[in-house]
């Protein structure tokens, strides 16, 4: 049997510099898989903003850091507005921002279905309408960060499944009607990526349904077919490539990374 880890840990390194002078800004990149794909960006030479709700002690050296609730108009405005600014354009936009408060039944979701909606899905709808014009002159890459629960239909997180197939439709549209201006929209659907989030949902279920953190995550582990959870650097590797010009011919893809989880259901 392969050692899951030792796959992990022989990663073959990206061509450095391939991005360089691309101008990018990464929603929710403070932690987690937005702050890996917020390095990645970095080291390859891109200039990169990122945004957050609050502070951001781990932000990536060398990002700069705007503070904006995107889950409002007025603070994707505010982020899009400030990021222009700082980058003098943009060239790549990475949608990461997302996740969800609640992880009830469906029937009791009533008060965040519109939170679940405005992070998740309108965020990046607004966002792109904001930075996109800019790339019409020059070409350029959306990245949409969505979630193999579209697909899984996990039974609490119904709200947030619903967003995150409503993002994907829009990403293969928004694709059709970019590609005769050069611009490149992709999605990446994500298994189960071990980063704080994931563990602060982990205890949120535990507390709601009973049962053993530590217990819960080897059973998410035991489910994919690789071995293990994914980490963040997985989801970056995978960014940089789709934003880099040796994905020029990639646009209106899903991009499933989960480990072979999902393998049979999409």
């Amino acid at each position: 049997m392969v050692d899951p880890m030792a796959t992990e840990n022989s990663r073959t390194p990206a061509p450095s510099g391939e991005l360089a002078g691309r101008r990018a800004v990464v929603t929710g990149g403070s932690r987690g898989i937005g702050a890996a794909i917020a390095r990645d960006l970095l080291d390859a030479g891109a200039h990169v903003v990122i945004s957050a709700r609050g502070e951001a002690p781990d932000a990536p050296p060398g990002a700069a850091f705007v503070p904006a609730d995107l889950s409002t108009r007025d603070g994707v405005r505010h982020f899009a507005d400030t990021a222009r600014e700082l980058l003098g354009g943009v060239d790549i936009i990475v949608n990461n921002a997302g996740g969800c408060r609640s992880f009830q039944s469906v029937l009791e979701l009533e008060n965040d279905w519109q939170y679940t909606m405005d992070i998740n899905f309108l965020a990046a709808v607004r966002l792109n309408a904001a930075l996109v014009p800019v790339m019409r002159e020059h070409g350029g890459v959306v990245v949409h960060v969505s979630s193999i629960a579209t697909v899984a239909a996990y039974p609490n997180l119904l709200h947030y499944a619903a967003a995150k197939s409503a993002l994907e439709t829009y990403s293969k549209g928004l694709s059709a009607e970019l590609a005769p201006d050069g611009i490149r929209v992709v999605s990446v659907c994500l298994g189960n990526v071990e980063t704080p989030a994931s563990k602060t949902a982990r205890t949120r279920i535990v507390e709601l349904h009973g049962g053993d953190a530590d217990d819960l995550t080897g059973q998410w582990a035991a489910e994919i077919p690789l071995g293990r959870l994914g980490d963040p650097r997985d989801i970056a590797d995978a960014v940089r490539f789709l934003v880099s010009p040796r994905a020029s011919w990639i646009t209106g893809s899903n991009i499933v990374i989960d480990g072979g989880k999902t393998a049979s259901l999409c």
